[in-house]
């Protein structure tokens, strides 16, 4: 094939790390023989802005403006010496590449300072308890960078964010229109910077088509104002579009203006159209047997779907690529104390996905029409741990975020195994589904294998909204998973809802008071609430009078994702956001579990009907009452040293064995019996983790039955089999 592709992932979208739809379809393109690069111009936009020369152009440009600013805007323009001084190092010390600069910054006296560090004064005191010293230099150096972006938000675009540009327009834009007047506005400095980077990578790749990933309404107006450059300097560059806003809000596109600035958008997994366009700009094929695409033809908005070409499947899709993306420069920031968006913004983290579509798939919220959540298709534990592999030998870092809508609990464990079996030492985290699958045990594995923590969807903490949203699981069973990936080290994050169709105040209230439980517990760690929204493509957006509500028609020709709704049985929801994002951030640092909820709101509302021990009891140890013989036992140890003693008792000797366990962080030693001995070091080497045979409880029962001819549940519930499973003998 003569065709050479450039990905581009457009401003912004994380400083941490790259969004993974470019290296995914640059790995499939690798399978298919053809060449391929890739840029994140969002990382390269940063680096360019935030330097010495960058900041330089920047106070130059708001000097040239010879506005009136604020106070704070005013100070940080008097200290522009001290701005332009710091930023190399502080951005090299976010590149992990001069740490010993955390010793100064933390003396508060090496950055200069505006009202992002008032702001925040009483987080920072709460986190340095907890923060280490590098710690809290990187959080100091991001609201160092916050302070700039301030900046550049009032005196520069107001557009500006570090992680979304523009998102006001692309968000719910039913209307073409706001675009379209901003893209139509000469190049402001932003823009420039953009443009320059472009031309530059353009130049370097000399592409044939460019592909432009917009996975949210923060990168569309960058990745459109790509495309208006591309055209106007590069027109015979095919301009493609694709990603999840396209997925989601551009399903029933009209609005020919779009095209302007890009040539063909498409839609769901981009694999399979990508190589369709591919073979139409070299004349393999003709422009009806493009897959997904939407076009413009004759001045009209065409979709072309035709079915013969099949998506690929997950084992063909090929390992994703990382290469040209520049993965040490990237920045480690603590933007918030709140643990898991801490993940989110602060190390490198190679993405992957272990299973195309959610499992459950059921949730009334979610959009179950799409081909994203609806086809569900999981990957191989072998496959997926060759990736990994690759993925390490190709980035040098071992760091994962499986980027599932939910990771399938059957396909963690066995994932977890190969990469225990294989002697692979990575750090990852994943989304969840709390379902009673995560055993103790389970996440015990999932813990062994590297899993630092999980998130997933507790919503709106109420049992009877839970099942109008059919997730499949109830409070008490949410409570019960948390505790287990808890008390094996692993950090909980719960998303939560409120808003939710018929949910009343007393419910709100009700699932505030299900949360500051849950964190009073000590089974939760971080939540982040965010209030309903209704989309097009999910059940309640398909029946709303299912739900109680009723829906206002959208008439424009662009954006169809997020629909206004009107519940008439409903909360005023609005007004309860404030009081439970405050209650939130304190139960997250162990404050206020004593204060009544009413505490967190400035108007009144009604007690919870929710008892106070209500988490609590549901998570009691449950006692195992049958022997669960179906289920697969595995030792995740080393085989233990067998020695014989004697022991004297009146006057008699007994030899017994004694079994010395070298576990990770202490020995641990247990006596038995010399015939128990001996049978159990041979079975733990049965079952140990390089064996690559499935071994269950009931053959452990019928091989002890054998061996001893005597009753296997006494040694069952033997303090023996107690110890070994508290340590690293696992039933699954």
């Amino acid at each position: 094939m003569s065709q050479k592709v450039l990905f581009i992932t457009p401003p912004f979208t994380q400083l941490n790390t790259p969004y993974p739809a470019t290296t995914y379809l640059k790995g499939f393109l690798n399978t298919q023989g053809i060449a391929s690069n890739q840029i994140d111009l969002g990382i390269e936009m940063i680096l360019d802005i935030f330097s010495e020369k960058g900041l330089r152009a920047l106070f130059s440009e708001i000097a040239s403006k010879g506005e009136a600013f604020s106070v704070n805007a005013q100070r940080m323009i008097h200290l522009k010496r001290e701005y332009i001084e710091t930023i190399d190092l502080v951005i090299r010390f976010l590149q992990n590449e001069n740490p010993t600069l955390a010793h100064t910054i933390c003396q508060r006296t090496f950055l200069p300072e505006a009202s992002r560090f008032n702001d925040e004064i009483e987080e920072l005191e709460w986190a340095f308890g907890t923060m280490g010293l590098n710690d809290q230099a990187r959080h100091l150096a991001t609201l160092y960078l916050e302070d700039l972006s301030d900046l550049i938000v009032e005196a520069i675009d107001p557009h500006f964010g570090f992680s979304r540009y523009a998102e006001s327009l692309g968000r719910c834009a039913t209307s073409f229109d706001g675009l379209a007047e901003r893209l139509s506005e000469p190049n402001q400095f932003i823009d420039k910077a953009l443009i320059s980077i472009l031309k530059t990578k353009i130049a370097e790749y000399s592409p044939t088509a460019i592909a432009i990933t917009v996975p949210f309404p923060g990168n569309l107006y960058g990745g459109l104002k790509c495309g208006q450059y591309i055209k106007a300097h590069f027109p015979e560059i095919k301009v493609m579009m694709g990603g999840g806003y396209p997925n989601t809000e551009l399903r029933s596109l009209r609005e020919e203006r779009i095209f302007d600035f890009v040539d063909f958008i498409t839609l769901d997994d981009g694999e399979a159209p990508v190589l369709q366009l591919l073979k139409f700009f070299d004349k393999e094929i003709e422009l009806n047997e493009l897959k997904r695409t939407f076009t413009l033809i004759d001045g009209k908005v065409v979709f072309i779907d035709n079915t013969l070409p099949k998506d690929f499947a997950q084992k063909e899709v090929g390992t994703p690529d990382y290469s040209d993306l520049p993965l040490n420069k990237y920045l480690s920031v603590i933007e918030i104390v709140n643990p898991m968006h801490r993940l989110w913004s602060d190390g490198r983290w190679n993405k992957l996905t272990l299973a195309h579509g959610c499992y459950w798939g059921r949730c009334t919220f979610c959009d179950t029409t799409l081909d994203y959540i609806k086809r569900f298709e999981p990957s191989t534990a072998l496959m997926l741990c060759d990736r990994i592999e690759a993925i390490i030998a190709q980035t040098g870092q071992n760091g994962f975020h499986f980027v599932d809508e939910a990771a399938p609990p059957a396909l963690l464990r066995e994932l977890s195994l190969e990469i225990v079996r294989r002697g692979l030492r990575i750090v990852w985290w994943t989304n969840v589904r709390f379902e009673r699958n995560y055993t103790d045990d389970l996440c015990r594995l999932l813990k062994a294998a590297g899993c630092i923590a999980v998130s997933g969807g507790l919503e709106v903490a109420s049992d009877r909204l839970l099942t109008l949203i059919n997730k499949g699981v109830s409070v008490s069973q949410v409570a019960n998973v948390a505790k287990h990936f808890t008390e094996n080290g692993i950090m909980v994050h719960a998303y939560l809802m409120y808003g939710f169709p018929t949910q009343t105040e007393r419910e709100t209230i009700d699932a505030l008071e299900m949360v500051r439980q849950l964190f009073s517990e000590g089974v939760l760690q971080s939540g982040f609430w965010h209030i309903f929204t209704l989309t097009a493509h999910s059940p309640i957006g398909q029946n709303p009078t299912e739900f109680g509500i009723t829906q206002q028609p959208n008439s424009g020709k662009f954006a169809n994702n997020d629909v206004i709704h009107i519940d008439p049985t409903g909360a005023n929801h609005i007004k309860y956001g404030d009081g439970l994002r405050k209650a939130l951030y304190n139960y997250m640092h162990e404050a206020g579990f004593d204060l009544p909820l009413s505490h967190w709101f400035d108007f009144k509302v009604p007690p919870t009907t929710i008892p106070s021990t209500f988490i609590r009891k549901s998570i009691e140890e449950n006692i195992e009452k049958e022997i669960p013989l179906t289920k697969q036992i595995v030792w995740l140890g080393v085989v233990p040293q067998l020695s014989t003693m004697t022991k004297t008792k009146k006057g008699k000797q007994k030899m017994f064995a004694r079994l010395t366990f070298h576990l990770k962080t202490y020995d641990l030693t247990i006596d038995t019996t010399e015939e128990v001995g001996k049978w159990l070091v041979q079975f733990l080497e049965k079952i140990e983790m390089k064996s690559q045979k499935k071994t269950t409880v009931e053959q452990m029962k019928k091989s002890y039955e054998t061996t001893f001819n005597d009753g296997f549940d006494i040694f069952w519930r033997s303090s023996t089999l107690q110890e070994l499973r508290e340590s690293e003998l696992i039933i699954l």
